[in-house]
């Protein structure tokens, strides 16, 4: 009985520690930034709108279902592209430094 119960011990104990350890070292990948999130969502966009154009073209959306859905699309699209613009801007210029070398 001991042992079997030594047994269960050792075998539970060597599943939790394969399933909970972590290495040293992890690679988590290159780090996200706003602009590149911008930058898939609106190619992520732009296929939508291809898609939406051949299931239009192929007589699956009503003319006002297709207006409606290309207009969404295309405010989306410039709102994301407008944001992209901002922020490489912002990006571009150097913050504003006082005689200090303090940023204001």
């Amino acid at each position: 009985m001991t042992l079997a119960l030594l047994v269960c011990m050792l075998i539970t104990a060597g599943t939790l520690v394969y399933v909970f350890y972590l290495p040293g070292r992890l690679y988590l990948g290159p780090e996200k930034t706003r602009v590149s999130y911008l930058r898939e969502r609106k190619e992520a966009i732009y296929e939508n709108l291809r898609d939406l154009n051949f299931e239009y073209k192929a007589g699956k959306f009503p003319d006002s279902d297709y207006q409606a859905m290309k207009t969404s699309l295309e405010e989306e699209a410039a709102a994301v592209l407008a944001e992209i613009a901002r922020l490489e801007e912002a990006a571009a210029v150097p913050p504003l430094r006082n005689k200090k070398g303090v940023r204001i």
